[in-house]
Parts: C-alpha cells; structure tokens; sequence
C-alpha cells in the first residue's frame, strides 16, 4: 500500500501544470456549487473566480492530506517489519516521508508548467509528522487498552 500511495504521489505531481489546474478547480468547482448559495445562478465567469479562490485552499489541503496518508502508511509498514522502539520507527518514518516530499518537489521541476516548492515540502513533511503522530498515539492507546484488560482477567 506504502509504494502504491507513492506512486500514487508521483503521478499526480507528474501532471502538467494546465492538467493540474484543471483537477484542483474541478475540485474547486464542487466545493463552490455545494457551499456557495446561488452558485448555479452565476454567471461562467463568476463561477471561474470562485473556484480559482478556493484552488490554493484544495491544493494545499489536498498535500497536507496525501502526505498524512503517506506518514501512516509508512509508519504503520516499518512497525510490521521492524523490530524497535515506536518512537524511532516514527523517526525513520517521518525522515523517509520528508525525503520522499523533497524528492517530489525536485521532480516537478522537470514538469512542464509545475515548480518545486520548499513550503510545500514543509507542508508535506508536516502532514508526514501527523501521519506519525497519529500511528504512535492510536498504538500507544491499542498497548494501553489491552494491558488493562489483561491485568482486570482474573
């Protein structure tokens, strides 16, 4: 699932940017005609400048959350493979989820349209470390519950 999801990354930051625009104001245009009173009513243009506002708020939720995704499923693939300490198989997570959204962004420097970004790996590392946290406290709250339940069984 881990290496699915990455790739999953990689061929959505491989779209050209015209392409790229056109998901997120899709995106932005659902978004609009679904919150916004009297969408339908306006006019094409009117509804292309409120799916514009709302295209930098869905391209950055939209790496915070695919990065999140990324943080859990990689947390969630070394604590299945690797015999250690939560806390530095989060470790490793968090730096391999952070190289990975370097690496992205360096990839779309060679697509046409598109730029790297080091706020948006800022961004994708914070959604990697939320991924991590997430795993670590859901875990630490798994581990709590059945110590309780094995220490209340006569």
């Amino acid at each position: 699932m881990t290496i699915l999801w990455m790739t999953g990354i990689f061929l959505m930051s491989a779209q050209p940017a015209d392409e790229s625009t056109n998901t997120s104001l899709f995106v932005g245009r659902t978004i609009a005609s679904l919150t916004v009173e009297g969408y339908s009513d306006r006019s094409p243009k009117e509804q292309l400048k409120l799916a514009e506002m709302i295209d930098h708020p869905v391209r950055k939720t939209a790496h915070i959350l695919e990065y999140t995704i990324l943080g859990i499923l990689i947390s969630l693939t070394l604590n299945e493979y690797r015999r250690a300490s939560y806390e530095s198989s989060m470790a490793i997570a968090f730096i391999l989820g952070a190289a990975y959204a370097a690496t992205d962004e360096f990839h779309q420097l060679f697509v046409p349209g598109r730029s790297g970004q080091i706020s948006d790996v800022a961004l994708d590392s914070a959604g990697v470390l939320a991924g991590c946290f997430i795993v670590y406290v859901l875990k630490k709250i798994i581990e709590t519950g059945f110590a309780r339940k094995r220490v209340s069984v006569p």
